[in-house]
């Protein structure tokens, strides 16, 4: 127990220096939204001070696959909104620009939120890196899942940008992944998180895994219900022709489509 204290402790005081950053380059540049690209690097830093405390390979796999994972979506996020005012789903949760709310306001209501929700995911991290290796093929199972869903999120997002760019494009993205699943990228997150949650907290034993199952679980449900797909769809079921794509096609976990759609193009 006092391992897993001073673990989660380091946790947590490096996640709040990587948003006090946040929060520094946020008041530079007027943008709350830079945090989405810190996220990422807030739990690869969290996944490197575990891995130097504990030093078991079990630890320095699962800072390869965090840091993977959070290399690839700062760069999308990055590239994506590079040029582009602040994220309207900011504007929201703050009440309007930061310019105007201030500082205080931000670091209230969404760097100490970010914060403490890179603790949480962290928490198959902390485990790994005070509990022993119990099941070897568990960890190895959970790098599988977590490919997956590197897979998914990487070929969900080539061929959502492969769609921006076709000038002949229908007004509903309903290709490749995007014909089983109307959220694959989200659905690949959360594979993310699953394969880490197997790989270090499964697979360090039962009672590791009780303790850090809380982490896929809540990533889970931001995806689909708080910062993700509920939240998008609200959106996006004012474009014409999202209900009928809605209609057959999966949320969330991919699945065949309902019912073919007459003179559809691929």
């Amino acid at each position: 127990m006092p391992d897993y204290l001073v673990v989660a402790g380091l946790s947590l005081v490096t996640a709040a220096i990587v948003m006090t950053l946040t929060a520094v380059a946020a008041a530079r540049s007027g943008h709350v939204s830079v945090v989405d690209t810190a996220w990422g690097i807030a739990l690869s830093t969290v996944s490197v001070v575990c891995a130097a405390w504990s030093g078991t390979w079990q630890s320095w796999v699962l800072v390869a696959l965090v840091g993977i994972w959070a290399g690839r979506l700062s760069s999308h996020i990055f590239t994506r909104s590079r040029g582009h005012g602040e994220d309207p789903r900011y504007l929201a949760v703050l009440g309007g620009p930061l310019s105007e709310v201030g500082l205080g306001v931000a670091v209230r209501r969404v760097f100490l939120v970010q914060g403490a929700a890179v603790w949480l995911v962290s928490l198959p991290l902390q485990a790994a890196a005070v509990a022993d290796l119990s099941w070897t093929w568990v960890a190895w199972l959970g790098v599988v899942v977590w490919a997956v869903g590197v897979l998914f999120e990487t070929v969900g997002d080539a061929q959502l940008a492969a769609y921006k760019r076709d000038p002949v494009r229908g007004p509903v993205m309903d290709r490749g992944l995007w014909s089983w699943s109307r959220h694959p990228n989200y659905f690949g997150d959360a594979c993310v998180w699953w394969g880490i949650w197997l790989a270090g907290g499964l697979a360090s034993g039962w009672l590791a895994a009780l303790v850090s199952v809380l982490a896929p679980v809540a990533m889970t449900v931001w995806l689909v219900w708080i910062t993700g797909a509920r939240l998008l769809e609200k959106t996006m079921m004012k474009r014409p022709g999202y209900a009928e794509y809605a209609a057959r096609t999966s949320m969330f976990v991919p699945l065949p489509p309902r019912r073919a759609r007459a003179g559809h193009r691929r």
